[in-house]
């Protein structure tokens, strides 16, 4: 059985992803600091973070399902870097989702 969220169209989902990704503070905060590094980050985000290991963990995962974070995650040799043309891709679906909303005049 499909999940529902594939019942609408490439762009709705791609847009729905972006937001999703984004609306964490957490997430906003791990995709920050990543971009804030010179090279791919070896080694544990938390010690650069006010989050438990658990909870970068758990979002980093959530970035990299989504293709936003490539690298391994967990353990002592972990290694992360931000996917820039995937991280594009989805949010540039998001802004022209949200720059089409504010074409139409309300009728409220």
């Amino acid at each position: 059985m499909e999940p529902k969220s594939d019942l609408f169209e490439q762009s709705f989902q791609k847009s729905a992803t972006a937001a999703k990704l984004l609306g964490h503070p957490a997430r906003i905060a791990i995709i920050q600091f990543l971009s804030s590094q010179d090279s791919c980050m070896t080694g544990s985000i938390t010690d650069h973070l006010p989050l438990a290991r658990t909870t970068v963990n758990q979002h980093l995962t959530a970035l990299k399902d989504a293709g936003w974070v490539k690298g391994t995650i967990g353990g002592a040799k972990a290694k992360y870097c931000l996917d820039h043309e995937q991280i594009r891709r989805d949010t540039d679906a998001l802004s022209q989702f949200l720059l089409q909303l504010n074409h139409k005049k309300s009728h409220c």
